[in-house]
């Protein structure tokens, strides 16, 4: 599908009332498309900072995506990045927040969509011998533990306990609700918190890429509700040792990759969402790789 086409999916430019406006157009489309994370803010300000940069070109003068009285644009999220990692964003526009929503449920209407956004995947650089409260470098070392026992050949061998269909604990800091609230909130307010029982998650492969220690790199590739941290936290605890992870960057989800795909700040436009937009199945059955953001004209 050519970019015309896509425009005219989401409203033609002109017609016999004369011209759509700019904000009107924005409010027509419905689809999936990807945008960059940088580390820092969490997945919800870099949403919000996308969204009143759209709407301010639109000509909405104040826009305040926090404030829900008066929603111009429905925009969502399809998984939660944790503030000190960054990579793909994957973003639902109009509809296209429905196969959001729906990746919980099950439903067979929007399977394809599902599968389009719940693979992911992940390069994690992981620390041995320092493990930390919330399993990444943001925390407080909580407990170290000596390393220089860990071969790589040893890493390789446990690695192949957390490939394939497992069970894992989700992290206490995390984006995990009880009562309402998210777990890191309740945390950071002094709340006791008990840890979520374990939940069936998949790996579809796991790979060691580099072996520097105390640093390690891993390639993975997982579905939905898989928490990188947490393995890592496991991982070194396998090894008779502990771990966290120092950086992490999600370099894929579903189709949009890191190096073809993800709109970056300056690429925040009207035209550039246009050009890179993956249509709702209802809409157009085709699964086409979505397109390139530079292709976007």
């Amino acid at each position: 599908m050519n970019i015309s086409q896509k425009t005219s999916m989401a409203g033609n430019v002109s017609g016999a009332a004369g011209p759509i406006s700019s904000l009107s157009k924005l409010q027509s489309l419905n689809g999936l498309f990807a945008i960059y994370k940088k580390q820092g803010p969490t997945s919800a300000d870099v949403l919000n900072k996308f969204k009143d940069t759209l709407l301010r070109e639109a000509g909405v003068q104040y826009p305040n995506s926090r404030k829900r009285k008066k929603q111009y644009l429905k925009l969502g999220h399809g998984g939660t990045l944790d503030s000190a990692a960054s990579g793909v964003l994957v973003v639902g526009i109009g509809n296209g927040t429905k196969m959001l929503s729906t990746m919980l449920t099950g439903s067979k209407i929007l399977f394809l969509c599902i599968l389009i956004i719940s693979l992911k995947k992940y390069v994690a650089v992981g620390e041995l011998g320092k493990a930390t409260d919330t399993l990444d470098a943001t925390g407080t070392v909580i407990m170290e533990k000596v390393f220089e026992h860990i071969t790589r050949l040893d890493m390789e061998e446990k690695l192949k306990a957390f490939t394939g269909d497992i069970m894992q604990v989700p992290p206490l800091f995390s984006a995990l609700k009880k009562d309402g609230q998210r777990l890191s909130v309740l945390l950071k307010k002094g709340h006791q918190v008990e840890a979520k029982p374990a939940r069936p998650v998949t790996v579809h492969s796991l790979t060691l890429q580099e072996f520097k220690p105390p640093l390690f790199t891993l390639d993975i590739e997982c579905g939905g509700g898989f928490y990188v941290r947490s393995l890592v936290d496991d991982l070194g605890k396998a090894l008779s040792s502990c771990a966290h992870v120092k950086e992490l960057v999600r370099t894929k989800q579903g189709q949009f990759t890191l190096q073809d795909h993800v709109l970056h700040e300056e690429q925040w436009t009207l035209q550039s969402v246009v050009g890179a937009l993956q249509p709702c199945p209802e809409e157009d059955q085709r699964t086409d790789s979505p397109r390139s953001p530079q292709n976007a004209t």
